[in-house]
């Protein structure tokens, strides 16, 4: 034993201080230490080496929920018995922390589900004689020592093991791991609330479930998607915003599905309740220029005044029924704001997206948006998220929902922390938030609240719960709703008397009455503008501004100022040698006076730079560009030095943001469209890869980009870049599905076209920024064409003229045409071969280069001036897809034949030759 004596007078901390040491420089201490150290496994099997305890440095948890510490068996029997208890106490203290949220009160309608090993101490190699003894392992919990292993094991029950339970011990972060436990330790993870607190928190309470009463009784049967079972959100949601002011932040962007919706619009973010009941009558909206949504989809915007007396604006995202959908936006939203409206200070706004538990398990978009986390292109500092859980979604039980312990085990990817959360116990709900709201201040990362709680009716109030769940809503019909609870609560503690109580819920009734007969005197509903302020002077554009020619040209001289900024290799910088001819490459294309793909649009993005706006691009591997051609951002041999050439044209200009994204359609889709609808000055562009990787995207296209305007006036404009054309790549890379957009088109909801030439591009894009109106624009862009020798325009063409709809044919005599063909896209430069091979003169091929909105008028004036020619329509598409049934539609009063490859499931043949012959017999056919 006299080997070990020295540790009989050691200092707990200072054996955790000295471990440090040990772990980093192992000869600096002394040698009985290091022989200790060495011999004493004082990790768990499973923690890769990391520290069991320590105030410095903090244990992490790398392994599974159910290891326990191991202990060198030799070296044991060498130390005092007073001493291996202490380590023992120590693991029990570390099987809290890692464990301790297996066993907690949080669940208010089921029975706690059962875990093995358990936290009873003889787990832990200690015994019921044990527990007077004491230990200095409470200094470890803050709370000092010697105290008894019945006083630390109380102090470990409050803290992890009541109405919260929390994981975070693998986060492997030491400093955020301390931050943590330092933030339980002072208040022992027990909610402290002033009376005032109190009552403001009954107050919430109060509204979120008389709100619902109410509706339930005057609106019988109609959906609303009620949050009862989960009433403390309201509160919650109150507590997390006004923490937040507290911290400086400014502005909250939130996003939700339907369940509880109609309760935080009227009760966070003060939407007139008579309007809400107007809603319920199902009037017509106040203008007959949209359809307009259901009530539970709506968003809002407004200016509350938090509790420290500053303004703070709340925003919340519209929401189809698309569970999830709405997180990306939202996270969309808040970058762009924090970089236009606050300098790029995320710590001003926060995003706090509002999960239910079946879906955040269950939607893969979820996990795309969690991982843009700490991207330099998406991340947003820090969410908030949130989750309601009902522990059932629509009719399925959680057991069927998800194989993951806890819905909420997507945090696990970013390492965020969870707090989970008895419902029906406000006061730790608030707590809780305050936890949230402190630690996204504190580190600017994502942080989770798992809200359990129930679902008092079915998937909507007309729904019967009791086919799926029996047992289960037999025990929600006989349990008392979290406003209930908390008032009998604070009755006891005597913060309120029962008189006032019944006041202020008789106040509170006798107001949404008074509401419920206002609403009678509203004729039509109203779309609330969403983030009004963003969208100052712009206005919703209809056919006489669609088709007005925009003020696209650029002054030439200036064009040229771009064009040598983007063509000289900085000096000083060694790029590869590849890279160095590309640029240089630049120059040349501009003294030949033949500007290809690639430059027309760096002269586009350099226009709309030098004007003093942004463009934002993203997309994968849009830096360099999937063919090569962008090299927007380019890198130093040597160092790896990012460097984008347009950034350097002058000191007045705006800057381009561009990055290469996660291996995500869905969520980067969703986040570019909201940092365009949050910045509509600025150019916004999502490139696909290929054309049809916008398939898995296919959610945002549907509810947001081709419909929100016509469902929440709602204007956007979103680029999105499609690299489409028939090239032999097989059936996946070669169509974007051009049919799909234009199956989706009307009311002039967006923009579809199919660019020919650089400088028609050029104009495009450009007309996206200088009109007063928004639309989102979807571009075939090409592939071949971006080398084509013959698609290439004079620098003249981007300093005069504008967007060009339609290009007829000037090489002909219209006179002498027999036969008129229409195209679109790369599909005009073969035809155009083939053409001049066989020297026919009597063919004219006019491109529509915008598909949508189709200028009829100015198709009809080009068809009348052909006289009787026949009409083709020629398509590289197979004849059930591309634009034909488009066409055949829209210009049904013409007798148009179609020249395409035959009908077909896949888009495109795998063989290239077969695609080549197919290809060849289409351009044949048309000149026959």
């Amino acid at each position: 034993m006299d080997r070990f004596s020295f540790l009989n007078a050691a200092h707990l901390e200072f054996i955790g201080d000295l471990y440090d040491q040990y772990i980093q420089y192992p000869d600096s201490i002394e040698p009985s230490w290091k022989a200790f150290f060495q011999g004493y496994d004082f990790a768990n099997a499973t923690y890769d080496g990391e520290p069991l305890f320590a105030p410095a440095a903090q244990t992490v948890n790398k392994g599974s929920q159910t290891a326990q510490a191991v202990v060198n068996p030799t070296v044991v029997s060498q130390v005092p018995d007073n001493v291996q208890k202490e380590f023992k106490v120590i693991n029990l203290i570390d099987a809290y922390r890692n464990r301790g949220h297996l066993f907690t009160k949080t669940n208010p309608v089921r029975e706690r589900r059962i875990f093995e090993p358990s936290l009873d101490i003889k787990n832990f190699g200690l015994s019921d004689a044990d527990l007077d003894l004491t230990f200095n392992a409470g200094e470890i919990l803050g709370i000092g020592g010697p105290i008894t292993l019945r006083e630390i094991i109380g102090h470990l029950d409050n803290m992890y093991c009541q109405s919260i339970g929390i994981e975070y011990m693998y986060v492997r972060d030491p400093q955020k791991i301390g931050w943590i436990q330092n933030w339980l330790n002072q208040n022992l993870n027990q909610p402290k609330l002033s009376k005032e607190e109190k009552e403001r928190v009954l107050e919430k309470l109060n509204e979120a479930t008389a709100f619902e009463n109410f509706m339930h009784t005057k609106y019988v049967g109609q959906k609303r998607f009620s949050v009862e079972g989960n009433e403390s959100l309201i509160p919650a949601l109150d507590t997390l915003i006004n923490k937040s002011a507290e911290h400086g932040v400014e502005e909250v962007i939130v996003g939700m599905a339907h369940r509880g919706r109609l309760n935080v619009l009227a009760n966070i973010f003060g939407k007139s309740y008579s309007q809400i009941f107007s809603e319920f009558e199902g009037k017509a909206f106040d203008t007959d220029l949209v359809a307009g949504d259901v009530k539970y989809h709506m968003g809002s915007s407004n200016t509350i005044k938090a509790h420290n007396g500053k303004d703070i604006l709340i925003n919340l995202a519209p929401n189809p029924s698309h569970l999830e959908t709405v997180d990306a936006v939202v996270e969309g939203i808040a970058r762009a704001k924090a970089e236009e409206d606050y300098n790029e200070d995320y710590s001003k706004i926060i995003p706090i997206l509002i999960h239910g538990d079946a879906a955040v398990a269950g939607q893969g978009i979820v996990y795309e948006v969690v991982q843009m986390a700490g991207l330099d292109g998406y991340n947003t500092g820090g969410t908030v998220h949130v989750v309601v859980n009902n522990q059932v979604g629509f009719t399925t039980n959680y057991l069927d929902a998800r194989t993951s312990t806890y819905c909420t085990d997507v945090a696990k990817v970013t390492l965020s922390p969870v707090m989970h959360v008895n419902s029906d116990d406000v006061e730790a709900v608030v707590h809780a938030f305050r936890f949230a709201a402190d630690y996204r201040a504190e580190f600017g990362s994502d942080i989770f609240i798992d809200l359990l709680g129930y679902r008092k009716y079915g998937h909507n109030e007309g729904d019967e719960p009791k086919f799926t769940q029996p047992k289960l809503y037999n025990i929600i019909a006989k349990h008392p709703n979290p406003r209930e609870i908390y008032k009998e609560k604070l009755l006891k503690e005597g913060v309120i008397g029962e008189e006032i109580v019944k006041q202020k819920e008789a106040e509170f009734k006798a107001l949404l009455e008074t509401n419920f007969e206002a609403s009678k005197e509203i004729e039509r509903n109203r779309i609330f503008p969403f983030m009004p302020e963003e969208w100052e002077g712009f206005e919703i554009a209809r056919d006489a501004e669609i088709f007005e020619a925009a003020n696209t040209a650029y002054d030439i001289e200036k064009l040229k100022e771009i064009a040598k900024t983007i063509s000289t290799v900085p000096e000083g910088k060694k790029l590869i040698k590849k890279v160095s001819r590309l640029i240089e490459g630049r120059g040349k294309m501009i003294d030949e006076d033949k500007i290809d793909w690639g430059l027309g649009e760096a002269l586009a993005f350099g226009s709309i730079l030098t004007d003093g706006r942004n463009v934002r691009v993203s997309g994968e591997d849009v830096e360099r560009g999937t063919f090569s051609h962008r090299h927007a951002v380019v890198k130093t041999e040597d160092t790896e030095e990012e460097i984008i050439l347009l950034n350097n044209i002058n000191d007045e200009q705006g800057k381009l943001r561009i990055y290469n994204s996660l291996l995500s359609e869905y969520a980067v889709l969703g986040f570019d469209y909201g940092y365009a609808m949050a910045n509509p000055k600025a150019l916004t562009i999502w490139e696909a890869q290929f054309g049809d990787f916008v398939n898995g995207a296919q959610i945002v296209i549907d509810q947001y980009i081709s419909a929100a305007e016509d469902k929440w006036r709602l204007q956007n404009g979103l680029v999105m870049l499609l690299p489409h054309g028939y090239e032999g790549q097989g059936a996946e890379h070669s169509s974007a599905r051009l049919e799909r957009f234009l199956q989706m088109c009307a009311s002039n909801n967006m923009f579809i076209a199919n660019i020919t030439t650089p400088a028609n591009f050029f104009h495009l894009l450009r007309r996206q920024v200088v009109t007063n109106y928004r639309k989102p624009l979807v571009v075939m862009s090409p592939k071949s064409l971006l080398r084509h020798p013959l698609a290439v325009s004079k620098l003249e063409d981007f300093s005069t003229g504008t967007f060009q709809e339609i290009i007829d044919d000037a090489t002909v005599d219209a006179k002498k045409v027999k036969k008129v063909v229409f195209c679109s896209g790369k599909i005009f430069y073969d035809l155009d071969k083939k053409r001049q091979e066989l020297g026919d003169k009597e063919t004219a091929i006019v491109r529509l280069e915008q598909l949508y909105p189709l200028n009829e008028k100015k198709v009809e004036e080009i068809i009348s001036q052909y006289g009787k020619a026949k009409l083709i329509w020629a398509q590289e598409e197979p004849e059930n897809m591309g634009a034909w049934t488009y066409i055949l539609r829209k210009l049904r009063k013409y007798p148009f034949d179609v020249v395409s490859p035959s009908e077909s499931a896949a888009t495109a043949p795998g063989s290239s030759k077969r695609w080549a012959a197919i290809f060849e017999e289409v351009i044949n056919k048309v000149f026959n």
